[in-house]
């Protein structure tokens, strides 16, 4: 299933994609809520599974597929080859960092430039969706906690995140953090640790990764933040990007208004997000 949120001219509402339209969950069952922790947490998944032949389908546009996450948590320097570009040797643990959700937006909204940041950059990542809530999770059972997966532009102003020698604001800027085009559950993807993961400017292919290369998989990283941090239905954990940022290319490439940026995962889809001056 590939769960989505659309944008209606009363609101928001939760769907999914089915013969090449959407199926609005609100027609079938009036008291669905918003996907986000109460519809993982209280069995609205399977319930949306069961619906096998839907009569009706829509076009609307779409929203990011996840609705307030109590958290946002990205991992650094999780491809080797991206820490190696950076200059720096691969972590001997997990580097974590939270991106807060005011950057959250849609596959297809604009990525805003910050007037208080330069040197924006690009980061396409496979994100996690959790889909119960856990703490101590075992890596033998950390698919069990997992509802599906999405893309994430894990977007980064370069000069506040170095400048700041912290990554806080860097990384959290208003819509840094274009995620969709849906939420695919486990059960649509094949073979989470052999994707390939491309992102691309204005056409041009800058990055072109595999979740093999992974350094810290994903049970290890699920296992790791749940020792003691309790996870809850609906967050976002973003594992990490391949080589080919912009920063540290020579010279470094940055992102200008009316640049277009295409992030795409194998099997899970492609957001597309051009840039506008803030």
């Amino acid at each position: 299933m590939r769960l989505v949120r659309f944008i209606t001219e009363t609101g928001i509402r939760p769907g999914f994609w089915a013969k090449g339209g959407i199926v609005d969950l609100r027609r079938i069952y009036s008291d669905i809520p918003d996907i986000g922790e109460s519809f993982f947490r209280d069995g609205w998944l399977d319930r949306a599974a069961e619906i096998s032949d839907p009569e009706e389908t829509i076009d609307a546009p779409l929203t990011y597929p996840v609705s307030q996450p109590s958290k946002i948590v990205c991992l650094g320097r999780n491809y080797a080859e991206h820490a190696k570009e950076g200059g720096s040797d691969n972590p001997e643990k997990p580097l974590l960092f939270c991106k807060t959700r005011n950057a959250l937006s849609g596959p297809r909204d604009p990525i805003l430039l910050p007037k208080s940041s330069t040197q924006i950059d690009w980061e396409v990542e496979l994100a996690v969706i959790i889909g119960r809530e856990g703490k101590g999770i075992r890596q033998e059972e950390a698919f069990d906690y997992i509802a599906g997966y999405s893309v994430m532009n894990d977007v980064s102003g370069r000069q506040a995140q170095f400048s700041d020698e912290q990554w806080y604001r860097g990384k959290s800027f208003d819509t840094f953090a274009p995620l969709g085009p849906a939420v695919v559950t486990r059960d649509e993807v094949e073979n989470v640790d052999d994707l390939r993961l491309t992102a691309t400017v204005d056409g041009e292919l800058m990055q072109d990764g595999n979740t093999r290369d992974l350094i810290f998989k994903i049970p290890f990283i699920l296992e790791y933040l749940s020792r003691d941090i309790t996870l809850l239905p609906g967050d976002i954990i973003s594992t990490g990007t391949p080589s080919g940022v912009g920063i540290f290319r020579t010279p470094p490439v940055v992102l200008e208004a009316g640049n277009v940026v295409e992030c795409s995962i194998e099997g899970i889809g492609t957001i597309r997000n051009e840039v506008i001056a803030g």
